[in-house]
């Protein structure tokens, strides 16, 4: 088995083998991978974080040996905190988004195989699962952009939305929405939800093909178009500016 790590600021997981083909999901600066197969210049992979399958171009890829992935995968990183700042090595620097991975990070300094960086932006541990944080983390995405496979400020879906908040403090999610609302505790009613509860949204089939985080007051933070804040009740999201219904809730799921 092969492995390597994300050592540019975003890497795009492609549903098939081509630049043109649908971007499916995004690896961040610091997050590892297997390698599964390899076709011509491309490599498909299987992502540590999520287990989520996919294709990355070869020149994007940067190799680990078995002991260096090994290693990192058994150390908790950092996670960076800044909307974007640089790492900086003797080599190169290199622009780090939110939800960044540092391994080995002491505060200051992190390394990627023998290649060492300084980090002078806010990171936290991801050992924290500090609940008192949540809400300003999810905070900080208000406003970014909605980009189908994305998980960056610059771009971002509502599973990659909800996958990276979860990041920050410790708990991994699944990439998309549907295996998402697999994972945690049913809440039965939304008088019941509590802020950091995951709402599900379905379409007419009765799919699962939104989620989102709700808040304190009977709100939610989301992506949909952008990551916004709406009301949420028993019926749904309601779009103020829209004046009507955006999403019907599915289920609501407990996650902490």
């Amino acid at each position: 088995m092969k492995y390597g790590i994300t050592v540019l600021s975003v890497i795009a997981l492609r549903k098939e083998m081509s630049h043109r083909s649908e971007q499916i999901s995004q690896l961040l600066f610091g997050e590892t991978y297997e390698i599964l197969q390899k076709q011509g210049t491309w490599l498909r992979i299987k992502c540590t974080y999520d287990s989520y399958e996919g294709w990355i171009d070869e020149n994007q890829h940067y190799e680990l040996n078995e002991r260096e992935f090994l290693n990192i995968c058994n150390h908790d990183p950092g996670i960076a905190l800044e909307l974007v700042n640089s790492a900086v090595s003797s080599n190169y620097s290199v622009p780090i988004l939110a939800g960044s991975s540092l391994p080995f990070f002491d505060g200051m300094n992190f390394k990627v195989a023998k290649e060492k960086f300084i980090y002078n932006g806010q990171a936290i541990q991801t050992d924290a699962k500090n609940a008192s944080i949540f809400e300003r983390i999810a905070l900080r995405y208000t406003n970014a952009p909605y980009l189908w496979g994305g998980r960056s400020p610059f771009g971002i879906d509502c599973s990659g939305f909800t996958q990276i908040v979860f990041k920050f403090v410790g708990i991994s999610l699944l990439r998309d929405a549907y295996q998402q609302a697999g994972q945690g505790s049913v809440v039965n009613f939304i008088e019941e939800a509590q802020p950091g509860d995951l709402a599900f949204f379905g379409n007419e089939e009765g799919r699962i093909v939104h989620v989102g985080i709700i808040l304190k007051d009977n709100r939610i933070i989301h992506a949909s178009a952008k990551v916004r804040i709406d009301k949420l009740d028993h019926f749904g999201i309601y779009n103020a500016e829209q004046k009507k219904y955006s999403h019907s809730l599915k289920i609501i799921k407990r996650i902490f």
